[in-house]
């Protein structure tokens, strides 16, 4: 969606090129926090095979899971009616070039609305735990550099409102958890967003 949406507000080639990128290494990523399999016996259609996606089991047994569903119920309520008023004021308000245009731009506000639900709940469980898991200081600086640049395309490069905001919504995200590591104790124990642990 996000590519499709990059594409029909024409922007600029090179971040066509980095969107396209970073949806091949999230596919890659897929595999590492997600257990895929594929279910012959219960075909949709009868004919087409079913994939399942499951938990980890570091993750269905960590005493994180409770807090993430908790974070992730209460944002939903706040942020999915936000979400409905802004596909009415779109639809009424803001020009498009069709449909086809109006729908792209819902469902990538939807994709940002999601994705800020789906980065808050780590900083919620921070808070509740009162620790931050252990991540790698190359993890780290890979983060604050991916966001560093992702500002500098923000502001050079022609591209959507959209795109640019949900750039900076990952900086307040980002922000919120160095303050984090900064005042909370680091959990060795804890299993961090790629699926490892200083344990291990």
């Amino acid at each position: 969606v996000v590519l499709l949406y990059i594409l029909d507000n024409e922007a600029n080639t090179l971040v066509q090129i980095s969107v396209f990128v970073g949806l091949a290494i999230d596919v890659w990523k897929i595999h590492k926090v997600v257990n895929i399999s594929i279910d012959r016996e219960n075909p949709w259609f009868g004919t087409i095979p079913r994939v399942r996606f499951s938990d980890k089991c570091t993750y269905v047994e960590s005493s994180t899971r409770q807090y993430d569903q908790m974070a992730f119920k209460y944002l939903s309520w706040a942020l999915f009616p936000l979400l409905g008023c802004y596909c009415i004021y779109s639809l009424m308000y803001q020009e498009h070039k069709g449909w086809y245009s109006w729908v792209l731009g819902v469902m990538y506000g939807f994709l940002l609305t999601f994705g800020f639900i789906m980065m808050t709940p780590q900083l919620f469980i921070n808070y509740k735990l009162k620790s931050v898991a252990h991540l790698p200081w190359r993890m780290l600086t890979y983060k604050f550099l991916n966001t560093f640049v992702d500002d500098m395309f923000a502001f050079v490069i022609k591209m959507p409102t959209m795109y640019r905001l949900g750039c900076f919504r990952d900086d307040i995200v980002f922000l919120i958890f160095l303050y984090q590591r900064w005042i909370y104790r680091v959990d060795p124990k804890r299993v961090n967003e790629f699926g490892t642990s200083a344990v291990e």
